[in-house]
This record gives structure tokens, C-alpha cells and sequence, in this order.
């Protein structure tokens, strides 16, 4: 929320400065992004008057001028702006200045041959607004010399505070000044309610068919008003909060959103159709809103709406429709209280986000509803002139009297600080509280705009950060003498070795958002964990696996020119059975690039990530070398180049091509998924033997062997190794080959066998007896002897 110095001042009778405010704000809780001061870009710039003004010689659309910027010495300028002329008074930018529009610093220069010293500013080289037809035309008496910004007024800070969720009542500039004044900053101005005459009978009536929705709608009409401009101090406290003005009527309920955190709506009475209502709104209603955009409202939202159509997006944002506009002369002003839950859900199932949300959302005073009404309707006479009619109210505000019993020996117990009974009561008086302290426990009520307080510990809070946070006294934790004992769990020190080993093999570690959309999570075997207030719709439950997020990082990184994109990911998926801890891989792009030797580049394939994930299941302490590779994969893998890695009944580890349904913005990836749950407990660490070398020398042989095409390979392996456990020290595959020669149904694998004697040379008949036992063994698997 932006807001100058000026505006806070209305509230608030203060004479600390600027960077006072923000210190005491921070100190407050409210977080200050920033303070920007236009005057401190203005300051080389002053008010000058031009004393001649003469044809270019060399430029028909330039004039020389003789500017007095009050330092007695005329300077000669050359200027193009067409209401350049003798007498005017106007803004200087003297040699050295940065002027901000242009982003330029000025120098001495020579202009078709005439040398001109600085300028004369427009309002957008100032960037003061949109104006640049020609330079400012100050009045006549403005003193030649000064500098423009003070004079102008622009020497006024704008801060920029994020509010926290829980600080509803600081969604207005009054609130701030409120807790500025609770902690000594100055004296709070409350607005005095105006007293307003009995007035004719409004032409519109109003009703609310949703009590929870829109619990209480208030409104009251001005008849006869003329619609023009605000006057220059509204549209400068709107400009400089970051607003465009834009009519009296309007900048009135924009006033009142920023500087008291109470959003308004104005109808033109003549657009309207009936009374209005406010309801849930029906079945394939629509509206063209503020914004310029159509949505498609459903029956879980709370509308206001005439006779013929919808009218209001109940306190998100109104229509195109009854808008007002230069022609409006009867307006309605509404002041509604909406139910926050229904705002919030409204708001991401539409995608609106809007000032009025943000307030309605966090919870508006429910109290302020009827004088915010008033004081807007007062004003609106005051800038429009017309008649006020009687107030119209339908329904009730939530306005309950909430009490708290609360024991002041509570702050040291829970907040660490020791403050004086009387102290206490007079920070909660000061905060807005009522506080009854004839006997313990007291009875404080809490005001109606903070919304945010439940319990004792809210006041304790409310204590501690007026009577200084800086004030709780750091004490460090007890800890044993000596060195400490180690803290990680196994389940740490297993994520940390393979966030290691990862990183090691040339991945990059992600982290993606714990939440994702609706249908993101069907296309990954569907949500279990729905987000009771999501943050948006996009992020609305809770992941049942993180390759969606690996999947859009790694789409982003394609989109901006990466080649090869290589991602992992440790964190947590969930599921109807709880949390599952997960370590994810994602390849994308090229996993060789081109080059004279290889030719063309080589994409990633299943066999890429299934090599990444051996690898982690190994540094795990999985045993590798006893996994079964089965097919079918989970469905948001292809069904013909994916498959899972078991031990036993567990399945440790998924892999392999992504489904065309699941890409996204890529082409193709491979990933995996290893389910660090599933993992067998590693056993306790035996003594490592020492490494003792045969010297004999090895001996390798091939083999071929036909299987049935659908045959793992792997497994084949596996039963070679198992032949001869003492001998066969590897078994790799290097050959797959199906064609000509080879059974139709039937693929060739040849394998490279290494035996490694250990205490005496093999003899022939010694090497014979272990083809013989490999054969066999092959043979249980279906395979036989290639020919």
C-alpha cells in the first residue's frame, strides 16, 4: 500500500519526519519496502521566469529565450515548446541537472549553431504527469528563483508498507496513523461524523437475499450531484498512492479504500433497473466489469444486482454497466460488509485481484459501515453539490462485543518482558482496547476493527510490540560442555548424500511449489490434500508429485534458449496415506550435443535417467545388483519406454519417458521418480576388507543368446552373474540386435562375461564348465545359445 507523508498528516498530528515514520512502522510490524521522494529528484530544478523569447535563426519550430532563474545573471536557452513566450513563468533545469522524464543530464550544448544553458521543463520531463505539449505555466507570482518542488509541494515522502494478513486494520492510511499514535508518534485526528439533515426518500431500494455472503448493505443516494474533476488535493493524494484520478465520484470511493480501508461503490441511479439486491448470483450469469473483462459467475458467489442484471462482484468489483460517468447526475453509494471466506474464494475462482478484495478479504470494520457511508455521502455533496436521501439498510453487521480475560503476569510468560501492570493497560487503552481491571484476571474488549485478535496471547503480542520488541533480551539456549553430539537423523543424512551425489553428476536442485492446480495433480494420479484458503487457483492443493513443478521449471528453462535441462528435486509428495519423502530427476533437451565426431545431437533417453537413478539407489545403500525391472510405470509415464525397480514387493523407484499429457510446454523428457520410504534399511557398517587384487589374469568371454523380444535384458544379466558367484566378476551387455538371421518374435543379446580367478589359472575345462553353467542358467529364462 502506498500512501504519502500529506495523507498520513490528516490523520495524525505529528512532527517527526519520514524516516522517524518508517522506523516506528517497522518497529510497529508493518513492513516499510520503501520511501521515495520526488522533491529529491527535483531539487536542481527552479522556478524561473523568461524574459524574452526570440525567433531561431536556424529553426523555425525553436525560439532563444533569456531566462532570470534568480541568481541576477540572464541565461540564454533554446526551447521548442510552442507556449514559450516573454513573461511566462515556468520550471529551469539548469546545467548539471538530471532531468528524470528524459533520463538525460544537461549540459552546456549548442543548438543549430546557438548555445543554449539548461531548459525549461515540461510536466512529463518532470514526470510529473502526462502533459509534454509544452513546459509548465506557473502563476505569475510564483518566486522566481525558488526551488520548484517545495514550492509545488512535492516535497512529500510516499511509503510504500506491506501489510501482513493479519493487520486488516492497517489496509487504511487512518489505521497506520492509529498505531503510529498508540506508540507515542503524534495524536491521532479522528474525522468528525457529520451531521446530515433528514433527507427526501431514496429512489432505490435495497435488500440483501444473503445473509452469508453479504451480511449487512447499507446505502444512501445524492441527487442532483454534478460529476466533474476533484479538486487538486484529492487527485495529488490519489496520483501520489499510485492512482489515477478520474471523477469527483470516483476519486471519493478511492479516498476512502486507501485512507480508511473502507471500500464503497457508486451507481448511476439512471442505469439502474429495480432496487438492488444482493444475492447469490444464478446459473450462467455474467458481467462486464470495471476492468474491462466478461467473467462467468457461478452460484457460490455473492453478487448485487438490479431487476435485469447483475451489477457488483459483491465486494471484488463493479460493472461496466451503472457506472458513473461526466453525465451522471443521481448517484447511489453503497456500503456493504462481506463475509471474507466467500471474498477470498470468489476472488481466485474468477482471478480478480483488486484493492477491494484485498480489504474485504483480511475483514473490514464492521463498525465503520454506517459513519464511512455518511462521511462518503457528505463528501460527495461537498465536491458535487445535490441532495442526500435517508440511509437504506438491510440486514445487520457482525458487530459482537468480544472480551478476553487477561492476567498481566501472562507478557513475561509468553513474551519474555516485564512491564508494569498500568503500563499494559495504558498500551491497550491507547490501541483502541477497553479494559476493566477491578480485579485478576481483566476483562479487555477488543475493538471491532481488530479482527485479528482471538486470545491472551494476541494482547500479549499487542504489549510487547508497543513497548519494543528490541526490548526482549536475546538468551541463548542451554548446551552441554564440550563438542556437540550430531543432531541429523538418518533420514537427513541420507538426503544430504544424495543431494550430493546428485549435484556431483551434473544435475541442478529445483524447489517448486508444494502446491499446484486441480487438473495439473489428475494428470499425476490425482489430489488427496485441498487448501482450505489457497493462495490461488493455481495453487490450490497439495502436490501428489513434484514432477509437475520439475516440469514447468524445466519449460521455462527450454523456452529461454537452455539446450539440455537437468533437475532434481527432494522434498515431499502427498498422498491419501500421508507424506511421501521423494527424490525426483527430470532430463530435458540434448543429452550430447552436436558435433563433428558424434553428427547430430543426441536427445535424453530412459536409459539416461535410469543411469541417475542406479546411481542414487547405490549411494542409498539399496542393493542394486537384486532390483527387478517390471513394467507398466504409473500412467503419467509412456506406457512402451517406462518401468519400475523392485525389491521384492516394494517398488523403490519409477523411470523412464513422460507422457505426451503431462509435457507441458516441452517436447520430450525423461524423469524418475525414487521412493526414499520404500528404501530397506541400511544395515550397520561392517569393517571394509582390505583390497587384496588377484594377480592372475582374467579371462572374457562373449555370448549371444536369442530370447523372446519382450525379455528384460537386465534379467538375463542377472542370471549369468548368479551361474558362478566366485568366477563372474561383471557381466555387461553390448549388443542388441534383431533382423536379419534372427527369429521373427526374437531379439539377439550379447553379453561381455569377465571371470577372475582368484587363487589358480583357469584351465580349458574350467572355463568350459562355466559357459556350460551360464548356458543353463540362460536357459531358465528361455534363452538359448546364439548359432
Amino acid at each position: 500500500m502506498k500512501f504519502p507523508l500529506s495523507w498520513l498528516k490528516r490523520y495524525l498530528d505529528t512532527d517527526a519526519g519520514a524516516a522517524e515514520l518508517a522506523e516506528a512502522m517497522t518497529r510497529l510490524g508493518l513492513e516499510v519496502e520503501g520511501i521515495d521522494n520526488p522533491a529529491e529528484a527535483l531539487a536542481p530544478f527552479r522556478i524561473a521566469r523568461v524574459l524574452t523569447a526570440a525567433r531561431h535563426p536556424g529553426a523555425d519550430k525553436l525560439q532563444v529565450l533569456t531566462v532570470d532563474a534568480g541568481d541576477g545573471v540572464p541565461l540564454q536557452v533554446v526551447c521548442g515548446a510552442p507556449n514559450a513566450r516573454a513573461g511566462l513563468v515556468g520550471v529551469f533545469g539548469p546545467p548539471g541537472a538530471h532531468v528524470p522524464g528524459l533520463d538525460v543530464t544537461l549540459k552546456v550544448a549548442e543548438i543549430r549553431g546557438v548555445q543554449s544553458n539548461g531548459m525549461m521543463c515540461s510536466a512529463r520531463e518532470l514526470q510529473l504527469g502526462e502533459d509534454h505539449d509544452g513546459i509548465l505555466d506557473l502563476p505569475a507570482d510564483a518566486p522566481v528563483g525558488a526551488g520548484y518542488a517545495a514550492w509545488a509541494g512535492h516535497d512529500d515522502p510516499v511509503f510504500d508498507i506491506a501489510i501482513t494478513p493479519n493487520r486488516q486494520d492497517c489496509m487504511g492510511v487512518y489505521g497506520v496513523a492509529r498505531d503510529l499514535a498508540a506508540a507515542g508518534l503524534g495524536t491521532l485526528k479522528a474525522p468528525a461524523l457529520p451531521v446530515i439533515a433528514p433527507g427526501p426518500q431514496s429512489p432505490v431500494s435495497i435488500a440483501t437475499e444473503d445473509p452469508d455472503g453479504c451480511p449487512a448493505f447499507h446505502a444512501r443516494a445524492v441527487l442532483g450531484v454534478a460529476n466533474g474533476q476533484s479538486p487538486e488535493w484529492l487527485q495529488q493524494l490519489l496520483t501520489k498512492a499510485g492512482l489515477r484520478p478520474i471523477s469527483a465520484l470516483v476519486d471519493v470511493t478511492n479516498y476512502f479504500s486507501i485512507g480508511f480501508g473502507r471500500p464503497l461503490h457508486v451507481y448511476d441511479i439512471a442505469k439502474l433497473k429495480g432496487g438492488l439486491v444482493a444475492r447469490r448470483a444464478k446459473p450462467g450469469e455474467t458481467i462486464a466489469a470495471l476492468n474491462g473483462k466478461s467473467y462467468a459467475l457461478s452460484p457460490e458467489m455473492t453478487v448485487i444486482a438490479d431487476d435485469a442484471a447483475v451489477h457488483d462482484i459483491g465486494g471484488i468489483m463493479g460493472g461496466m454497466d451503472s457506472g458513473v460517468s461526466e453525465t451522471t447526475t443521481d448517484v447511489l453509494i453503497e456500503a456493504a460488509y462481506f463475509d471474507p471466506a466467500r471474498i477470498g474464494e470468489t476472488g481466485r475462482a474468477l482471478g480478480i485481484t483488486s484493492d477491494a478484495r484485498a480489504r474485504f478479504e483480511r475483514g473490514v470494520d464492521p463498525a465503520f459501515l454506517q459513519p464511512g457511508l455518511d462521511l462518503a455521502a457528505a463528501m460527495v455533496h461537498a465536491l458535487c453539490g445535490g441532495t442526500i436521501t435517508e440511509t437504506l439498510q438491510a440486514g445487520q453487521a457482525p458487530v459482537a462485543e468480544r472480551r478476553i480475560a487477561f492476567d498481566p503476569a501472562r507478557t513475561l510468560a509468553l513474551g519474555g518482558l516485564e512491564v508494569a501492570a498500568d503500563e499494559q493497560k495504558a498500551i491497550l487503552e491507547r490501541l483502541g482496547f477497553s479494559v476493566s481491571a477491578d480485579g485478576l484476571p481483566w476483562q479487555v474488549t477488543v475493538p471491532s476493527w481488530r479482527r485479528d485478535v482471538d486470545g491472551a496471547a494476541d494482547l500479549v503480542e499487542e504489549v510487547v510490540r508497543l513497548h519494543g520488541l528490541e526490548k526482549v533480551r536475546s538468551v541463548p539456549l542451554p548446551r552441554a560442555e564440550g563438542v556437540a553430539t550430531p543432531t541429523a537423523t538418518p533420514a537427513q543424512k541420507l538426503e544430504r548424500r544424495l543431494k550430493r551425489l546428485m549435484a556431483a553428476r551434473g544435475l541442478d536442485e529445483a524447489i517448486t511449489w508444494s502446491f499446484i492446480a486441480e487438473d495439473e495433480a489428475a494428470r499425476f494420479g490425482g489430489h488427496h490434500w485441498r487448501l482450505e484458503n489457497p493462495l490461488s487457483a493455481e495453487l490450490a492443493v497439495m502436490r501428489p508429485s513434484l514432477l509437475p513443478g520439475l516440469v514447468a521449471a524445466a519449460g521455462r528453462n527450454m523456452a529461454r534458449g537452455a539446450q539440455s535441462v537437468r533437475l532434481f528435486q527432494h522434498g515431499r509428495r502427498y498422498l491419501a496415506d500421508g507424506e511421501r519423502p521423494t527424490l525426483s530427476i527430470l532430463l530435458a533437451g540434448d543429452a550430447r550435443p552436436r558435433d563433428w565426431r558424434a553428427g547430430k545431437a543426441r536427445p535424453f533417453d530412459a536409459f539416461d535417467v535410469k543411469a541417475e537413478v542406479l546411481a542414487a539407489l547405490q549411494a542409498a545403500g539399496a542393493p542394486v545388483d537384486r532390483l527387478q525391472t517390471i513394467q507398466p510405470a504409473s500412467a503419467h509415464y509412456h506406457p512402451g519406454r517406462s518401468a519400475r525397480l523392485v525389491l521384492g514387493k516394494a517398488v523403490l523407484a519409477e523411470y523412464g519417458e513422460l507422457h505426451p499429457d503431462v509435457l507441458g510446454d516441452l517436447d520430450r523428457a525423461v524423469a524418475a521418480e525414487i521412493f526414499l520410504d520404500s528404501l530397506p534399511e541400511r544395515r550397520a557398517r561392517r569393517a571394509r576388507p582390505v583390497f587384496n587384487p588377484s594377480s592372475l589374469q582374467p579371462v572374457h568371454r562373449d555370448f549371444a543368446f536369442l530370447v523372446p523380444e519382450d525379455q528384460p535384458a537386465e534379467a538375463l544379466a542377472r542370471a549369468i552373474r548368479g551361474a558362478d558367484k566366485a568366477l563372474i566378476v561383471d557381466v555387461q551387455l553390448f549388443d542388441r540386435f534383431a533382423g536379419q538371421g534372427v527369429p521373427e518374435g526374437k531379439i539377439s543379446l550379447a553379453y561381455a562375461v569377465t571371470l577372475q580367478p582368484a587363487d589358480k589359472t583357469l584351465t580349458d575345462a574350467d572355463i568350459e564348465a562355466v559357459g556350460a553353467a551360464i548356458v543353463k542358467a540362460a536357459a531358465k529364462l528361455g534363452a538359448t545359445l546364439r548359432g
